[in-house]
């Protein structure tokens, strides 16, 4: 059962990046918030324009408006830029508002002192949310159960949602899920070139990379109770083709060098949280 307070909830967004946008149409298209309800701020009007037209919400020529309307106020700005953005209006945000940070690097304890007034969230979505296919991370400090309902109920519909206990888990959930699907466009890159250099079009290339990503999580995804290392074996003959090409990979040390990737990842986000420590 959906939170009662949801339809008549005022959400705002103090930024109209990418994640904005694809949240805003996660929600829109979820059918579970009105665009009537959604107001969004920005820089340069440009973004807003779109949003308008395309999802006929609310837009807002200063942060301060979103701040006053708003019941739920999600920070969406760059994290370099939240500090600066957010010492103008610091003083505007109510105990009972419900404040959602998207700013990697920027932790609860910086958040804290920015915002000394309402009930503080960190939340990391992907941009699979965009099709409601998300990995979102959340971290509440001082949000009551209310709360952490009424968010769960905003944005479930854009993917599987994970609560997470400390700073240590959102970093790497952030990392794996929403730096990962990086990863994995940089791996489908490397799959679709090797095609197309064996005669396919670049249009055949890319649906057979595509198709093979997918499949493959489908195949994981409905196997319940069955590890991955399992179904790796039930497509590798011993002294096969697949197992040929995995112990090449395995010489390489694919799986050290995905680690070091995910390891400089979590160093930047550490790096950017130092930056921005108040």
């Amino acid at each position: 059962m959906l939170h009662p307070l949801l339809k008549v909830t005022k959400i705002g967004f103090i930024g109209a990046g990418n994640m904005t946008q694809a949240l805003i149409k996660g929600m829109v298209e979820s059918q579970r918030i009105l665009p009537s309800k959604i107001y969004v701020s920005n820089r340069t009007p440009g973004k807003l324009i779109k949003l308008k037209e395309n999802f006929a919400v609310n837009t807002c020529e200063h942060n301060e408006e979103v701040v006053d309307t708003c019941d739920v106020v999600i920070l969406a700005t760059k994290p370099q830029d939240l500090p600066a953005s957010i010492s103008e209006i610091s003083g505007k945000f109510r105990p009972e508002q419900i404040i959602v940070s998207l700013a990697a690097g920027i932790n609860m304890s910086a958040l804290e002192k920015l915002i000394p007034a309402g009930r503080l969230i960190r939340l990391m979505p992907n941009t699979p949310s965009l099709i409601g296919r998300g990995v979102l991370g959340v971290l509440m400090q001082n949000a009551d159960e209310s709360a952490s309902d009424l968010i769960h109920d905003m944005i479930s519909s854009l993917g599987v949602v994970f609560d997470v206990t400390n700073e240590d888990q959102f970093d790497a959930l952030m990392v794996s899920c929403s730096s990962g699907t990086g990863f994995v466009f940089e791996m489908m890159m490397y799959w679709q070139d090797w095609i197309q250099e064996r005669g396919f079009t670049p249009e055949e290339s890319r649906q057979m990379t595509v198709e093979t990503f997918l499949g493959a999580s489908m195949l994981a995804a409905q196997a319940t109770g069955i590890e991955i290392e399992e179904l790796q074996q039930r497509v590798t003959s011993k002294k096969g083709v697949t197992a040929a090409g995995l112990q090449s990979m395995r010489e390489l040390e694919i799986e050290r060098a995905l680690r070091i990737s995910f390891e400089k990842a979590s160093m930047r986000s550490q790096e950017i949280s130092r930056q921005n420590q108040i």
